[in-house]
């Protein structure tokens, strides 16, 4: 019988982390399960022994609590297999409506607080976890990631960034390390699942210049008032568990059929952009040559 997985969680409060954090556990795996409101998970640490359940107070833009968790992380267990790199909240405003301290706290914890943990992650799966055996790091984007929404442009900016940064991060990582880094970091990109991310979100007042309820960041808000997704945090949890229990880890995973239906259309409108500009670049060379960048 496999021995469990040890699993380190951000964002585990609510709303997609709190659904993996349950899943996780519900399978016999041991969850290091991080946020900054420890007592919101006092429901799991009743029902779940020390050696199963490590609850962690940490504020993902504070580089000393990301620090402190992977240390607790190996002296509680010694070695790390998972990180659902989670952490996050979204931002509905128009972007000339938004403060410039808002856009950018936005962005310390959806961009730099992932990435730091994210480095942290790297360095321990090469650094503690046995030679050779590495670690799976699932980055949490969004639909959002490769498709903007009007009325979420910052938060939609957040995930396109850390989707270039998970990008860069699996083609940096020489091979000899034996992370494998290629086929065990995961971009996972969410449509609309049903979670309390639009009523925890923060909420700028609407830009004035914008305010014709026909434009598109004035229809995103009324659809957002009481609004119900079909997506299923729990399946989705169960869904990306067992992807990870398959060993075949995809460098990106879109979850839904809205998202895919997204990616697709994304994926059309590139293909026109290729076919309409092409001609602009045969010419462009330099006469006596040069290196081409290849990825």
């Amino acid at each position: 019988m496999a021995s469990p997985k040890v699993w380190f969680i951000t964002g585990s409060s609510s709303g997609l982390g709190r659904s993996m954090t349950e899943y996780v556990l519900s399978q016999g795996d041991i969850v290091v399960a991080t946020l900054r409101k420890p007592q919101v998970l006092s429901d799991l640490a009743a029902r779940y022994s020390a050696d199963k359940l490590l609850v962690l107070k940490v504020d993902v833009t504070k580089q000393e609590d990301i620090d402190e968790a992977f240390a607790r992380t190996r002296s509680a267990f010694g070695r790390l297999d998972v990180v659902f790199n989670n952490a996050g909240y979204a931002l509905i405003s128009e972007i000339e409506g938004t403060p410039d301290d808002k856009a950018r706290e936005l962005f310390e914890t959806n961009f730099w607080g992932a990435t730091n943990v994210s480095r942290a992650a790297v360095k321990f799966f090469r650094e503690v976890n046995e030679l050779g055996k590495g670690g799976i790091l699932l980055q949490v984007s969004s639909v959002g990631g490769f498709n903007a929404v009007p009325g979420l442009s910052y938060y939609a900016a957040s995930k396109h960034a850390l989707e270039g940064f998970s990008d860069g991060l699996a083609k940096e990582l020489p091979a000899s390390w034996n992370i494998n880094a290629q086929k065990q970091i995961c971009i996972i990109e969410p449509g609309a699942f049903h979670t309390n991310v639009i009523g925890e979100a923060t909420v700028s007042p609407q830009h004035p210049a914008y305010a014709n309820e026909s434009f598109p960041s004035s229809v995103l808000r009324q659809m957002l008032k009481g609004v119900l997704w079909e997506g299923d945090a729990d399946k989705f949890a169960r869904t990306v568990y067992e992807v990870v229990q398959g060993g075949k880890i995809p460098k990106r995973l879109p979850m839904g059929l809205d998202a895919l239906e997204v990616l697709n259309l994304r994926i059309e409108d590139l293909r026109a952009t290729v076919d309409e500009t092409k001609g602009w670049s045969v010419d462009l060379r330099r006469a006596e040559g040069g290196l081409r960048i290849r990825t």
